[in-house]
């Protein structure tokens, strides 16, 4: 054991561009040496020389702390999934006519519908126009009735909705007439909020903590989805929706960072896959909540009144011991290891926690410019920013074509997010037969046929088309879980949230599948960013003793 402890010493210490160059200039190929680094990292996937998995094994692989950790990601996935969602509910489609209550001063005692008889121009069909009305005149009631009036405009004093049963943004903003353009600008803020989003709370979970980028995100989702209720005008809702959108990213991205780093083997992917779960039960809930409340604004309410009791999460979520140690806060890593432990009712070996220690030397530093300037990470991303923007848009356009066939916006919400919930759990029956890899490959086979399916059916053929619609999101639910996965373990550790400090026990994970570390490997390789460089001479060694150690 010392020898071979000694061993893994030089091997740390040998300059990774020296052997490199040695290891090209001898024309050995690359995969005789990828091949002792996968046997090395199929090593630490069994935990054989990983000490913070070992430190995750005496803490409890998934105690009632992880299982506490795990649960508490819930509830914020719902209030996410309920404030993404409410765009849809708030913009119900009303039909408007101009406010002509100037008729009113000459006949006060009129009813509605004579109102707009008088002062409404009317369709061929016998329709009142919706955009247009009759100049007012200073004739009396009596000779408005007997003559009639002729010179119409545009609306002038906004609009009325008497076929109106609830009051939504429509027309509490008068979006009609013109203006219903600005119901895509929501769509667009929100959607700028995503993706600026993600670039500051990737930061901000690298930089400041997983911990302090969910209760940023948290607070984000309870101030600003509660403002939006009081909102009095229609820029400063698309400013709040701005706001809400950045934070449901920043949940995302930290609560994943959180929870993966506290858990080892398949307890990852589950906790993904539930997480996702409870995505698609907050749709429900936000559909049930909105078909009851006559008012928009009693909506963000009370989403704002369910989402208060995060703030209790200050006090009861840990931080990632992974990040601590990272950053060099190994007293504090220790404290929170032992504290999960003490929940788990386990007990830390002193010699795991002593061995705990900042590393000796920071290899590099990495940033994003590394994904264009190493090839293997530029296509890689490439491939999977290709797939992304696949999934989303046809996820998107699959839910527009299912407005155009006239379904109501609640049947639209509520049955696609019940046949989620299976699909996403059928992720974890593919995940163990078949890989990550395979997982995604079939999802999306299943999603291209029912695309395809798509364009041959005929329009007659409408409950058809809207049960094909709902099982081609169901396959891009399943697809969007499992690649949300293969995405988080294809890339290196070390440019998985943007930028991080590469350090000499966090370039390799614990638990990967084969894929996965191949991708790491060839990826530190190009990067020279390999944190245990190997030479020649060492590789024969190591062989030889690994070879040794495997004789019977």
């Amino acid at each position: 054991m010392a020898g071979e402890e000694n061993f893994k010493e030089e091997l740390r210490s040998q300059d990774a561009s020296r052997n490199l160059n040695q290891h090209e200039a001898a024309g050995h190929p690359h995969s005789w040496s990828l091949e002792m680094l996968l046997r090395r990292l199929r090593a630490v996937h069994t935990k054989q020389n990983d000490k913070f998995a070992n430190l995750l094994d005496a803490v409890g692989e998934f105690g009632t702390f992880q299982q506490r950790l795990v649960a508490l990601t819930f509830i914020p996935s719902i209030m996410s999934a309920f404030f993404m969602f409410a765009d849809h509910f708030v913009f119900t489609a009303q039909k408007p006519y101009c406010n002509t209550s100037w008729i009113l001063a000459v006949g006060p005692h009129l009813s509605e519908a004579e109102q707009l008889n008088l002062t409404i121009p009317q369709a061929p069909n016998g329709s009142f126009l919706t955009c247009l009305m009759y100049l007012p005149v200073p004739w009396n009631l009596d000779s408005i009735i007997q003559f009639g009036l002729n010179d119409t405009d545009t609306c002038q004093d906004g609009w009325i909705y008497p076929d109106a049963k609830k009051r939504s943004l429509t027309n509490e903003f008068d979006l009609v007439c013109g203006m219903e353009t600005k119901k895509d600008t929501a769509q667009i803020m929100f959607m700028a909020g995503l993706l600026i989003g993600s670039l500051i709370f990737g930061l901000i979970t690298d930089k400041m903590g997983r911990y302090p980028a969910i209760l940023l995100s948290l607070l984000g989702l309870i101030i600003f989805g509660f403002g939006t209720a009081f909102v009095n005008s229609f820029h400063l809702y698309l400013f709040f929706r701005f706001g809400i959108s950045q934070s449901v990213v920043g949940y995302a991205i930290s609560s994943i960072s959180l929870a993966t780093e506290w858990l080892v083997g398949e307890h990852r992917a589950h906790a993904i896959i539930l997480e996702h779960c409870f995505f698609a039960v907050g749709a429900m809930l936000l559909t049930g909540i909105a078909y009851s409340l006559p008012h928009w604004r009693l909506l963000f309410l009370v989403g704002g009144i369910l989402a208060i009791p995060l703030i209790s999460y200050i006090w009861i979520l840990p931080e990632s011991p992974r990040w601590l140690m990272m950053k060099g806060k190994v007293k504090e890593a220790k404290q929170v290891l032992c504290y999960a432990a003490s929940v788990n009712k386990k007990t830390i070996p002193s010699n795991l926690l002593d061995e705990l220690q900042l590393p000796r030397k920071k290899v590099t530093r990495a940033s994003v410019l590394d994904f264009c300037k190493n090839r293997q990470l530029c296509k890689v991303t490439l491939v999977m920013s290709c797939v992304w923007f696949t999934v989303s848009y046809t996820y998107f356009t699959l839910s527009l074509r299912m407005r155009e066939l006239g379904v109501s916006v609640h049947f639209r919400h509520v049955v696609p997010s019940i046949m989620e919930v299976p699909a996403r759990l059928c992720c974890i029956f593919l995940l163990q037969q078949i890989g990550r890899k395979w997982s995604l490959a079939v999802t999306l086979l299943q999603a291209i046929i029912w695309c395809l399916l798509l364009l041959f059916l005929p329009e007659e053929l409408k409950s058809m088309t809207i049960l094909v619609l709902t099982l081609g999101k169901f396959s891009l639910a399943a697809t969007v879980t499992v690649f949300f996965l293969y995405t988080a373990e294809l890339l290196p550790t070390v440019l998985r949230n943007k930028v991080k400090d590469m350090k000499t026990e966090e370039t390799s994970s614990d638990d990967m599948s084969e894929e996965a570390a191949k991708n790491v490997i060839l990826n530190a390789q190009i990067l020279r960013l390999d944190p245990y460089p190997v030479s020649n001479p060492a590789l024969k060694q190591f062989n030889k003793e690994e070879a040794n150690s495997q004789a019977p």
